[in-house]
């Protein structure tokens, strides 16, 4: 009895302890439970900053490889443009898969670089001339997707810009077109100019040596050296008169005229509809073209 007196007095005591009641087992299961939250997410944190890092690495070995790329490339690029020695160019394998990658990327880039200079100067080919102190600047001729002639005109750069040397066309205004582009302080605007006229002349020209070769039926009755007048007589059918058509291109900056005139021995034709429309068709269509269609038409054969 007294053993057990002793042991209930016992378990009494630790129950009066300060902070052994229920609100103090309480306060440590909170503790505990939020211990156990805190370590996943650390642990969460943790993996996430080593992804983060893996990643970073993998970032930093793709950056080391590309910086190799662009000075091998550079490197390329130096040699082609100095048309490098066979001792140079054998410092790189060039049976090897990327030798050949890294050369075609160093043409690319050159030809990349070329194409924007090119794009700069206005697509005009531009060659030194006696030692960098002139230039001679080659303009291309085009119609309809077909390259015709080539000009070239050379330039003085010193002690100011004048025209030297060229192969314009003696009917080309050339020193009033460079009057009236103020070829000392705007070059570009110039040869702009010049080209617009060198390039409708050659789509007249081109216009008519295709009315010749397409339309045997069609007579040219007259034409100058600068295309800027030309008759036609033109075969109505069912008998009718023969029309005479004339297409003045007083502007020479285009290809199309810029007045269409028919005259016919019967005083109606030219002022009917039909022909009215034909007109029309003339002057916002190539000659050539334009005949095509009034031939399918039936207004002329």
């Amino acid at each position: 009895m007294e053993g057990a007196s002793t042991k209930g007095s016992s378990d009494r005591g630790q129950l009066r302890r300060p902070g052994s009641g229920v609100l103090s087992q309480l306060s440590l299961l909170e503790v505990q439970a939020r211990s156990r939250k805190a370590h996943p997410q650390q642990r969460g944190r943790v993996k996430q900053l080593r992804a983060e890092a893996e990643a970073l690495m993998v970032q930093r070995e793709q950056l080391k490889a590309e910086i190799q790329t662009l000075q091998r490339l550079q490197k390329l690029r130096t040699s082609m443009d100095k048309q490098c020695t066979h001792e140079e160019e054998e410092e790189m394998d060039e049976d090897s898969e990327d030798s050949q990658l890294l050369q075609l990327m160093a043409r690319h880039t050159q030809l990349s670089d070329l194409l924007h200079a090119h794009h700069l100067i206005g697509g005009y080919n531009v060659i030194k001339t006696r030692q960098g102190k002139g230039v001679c600047v080659s303009l291309a001729t085009a119609y309809e997707g077909a390259y015709l002639d080539t000009y070239n005109l050379e330039l003085d750069l010193k002690p100011k810009l004048k025209i030297s040397r060229h192969n314009i066309p003696p009917f080309i205004p050339l020193n009033s077109l460079a009057e009236q582009s103020s070829i000392q302080t705007n070059i570009r605007s110039f040869l702009d100019t010049l080209s617009c006229h060198l390039n409708a002349l050659a789509g007249r020209q081109q216009q008519l040596k295709l009315v010749k070769e397409q339309h045997k039926s069609i007579e040219v009755m007259e034409s100058n050296v600068l295309c800027s007048i030309l008759v036609l007589m033109l075969t109505v059918p069912r008998g009718k008169p023969a029309v005479l058509c004339t297409l003045d291109y007083t502007d020479h900056t285009r290809c199309l005229p810029t007045r269409v005139h028919f005259e016919c021995e019967d005083k109606e034709l030219p002022d009917s509809p039909e022909w009215k429309k034909n007109c029309s068709l003339l002057m916002e269509t190539p000659a050539h073209n334009a005949l095509i269609t009034m031939k399918k038409m039936g207004y002329i054969v």
